[in-house]
């Protein structure tokens, strides 16, 4: 464990009736040094909303740079879902499109801006990346509301998230973009 790298323990009541995943989840989640609350929630977030069967953080955390901030392995190890946050460059998302069945992007930023940065750049299987974007307040607030130690529920139904942390409840909608 790095110098500087703060333990959040969390246990998770997951509720996504979209996907019909319905979980108790405990996680320990290490916030290194130079990442952002915001960073680490929606890296959460993207853990849970993927949430399947062989998902885990990356082993080295956020400073891999072969590996994405969450991911999935079948049985045998083979990779089948690069899931990255934040605001990855093109080159890093072609990247994770060669080696996993499909990638999806998690960020708090604004999606209109990441996308732009892509536009006319290789991106293999360009169209089957998908962008998840949160809003940057409810991330934010989220985040203010974080402690070592977190109980939380997750509900997500319609596309619309439903989160209590700590006794605090929030709400928003998750919004997908496609690269174009």
């Amino acid at each position: 464990m790095a110098i500087g790298t703060t333990i959040h323990t969390f246990d998770i009541q997951l509720a996504d009736v979209d996907r019909g995943v319905y979980d108790e989840v405990s996680l320990r989640v290490a916030r290194h040094q130079s990442e952002t609350d915001a960073f680490m929630v929606t890296r959460l977030l993207a853990y849970l909303l993927e949430y399947e069967e062989g998902i885990g953080f990356s082993p080295d955390g956020i400073a891999s740079t072969d590996e994405p901030a969450v991911q999935v392995r079948d049985l045998t190890g083979r990779l089948t879902a690069w899931i990255e946050v934040g605001a990855p460059d093109a080159e890093r998302v072609h990247f994770g499109s060669k080696l996993a069945d499909r990638v999806a992007v998690y960020t708090h930023r604004d999606p209109g801006k990441l996308l732009a940065n892509w536009a006319g750049k290789k991106i293999h299987r360009a169209e089957d990346v998908v962008v998840r974007a949160f809003d940057p307040a409810f991330v934010d607030a989220v985040a203010g509301d974080l402690a070592r130690r977190n109980s939380v529920t997750l509900s997500v139904t319609e596309g619309q998230l439903y989160l209590e942390i700590n006794g605090a409840a929030h709400s928003a909608h998750l919004g997908e973009h496609r690269i174009a």
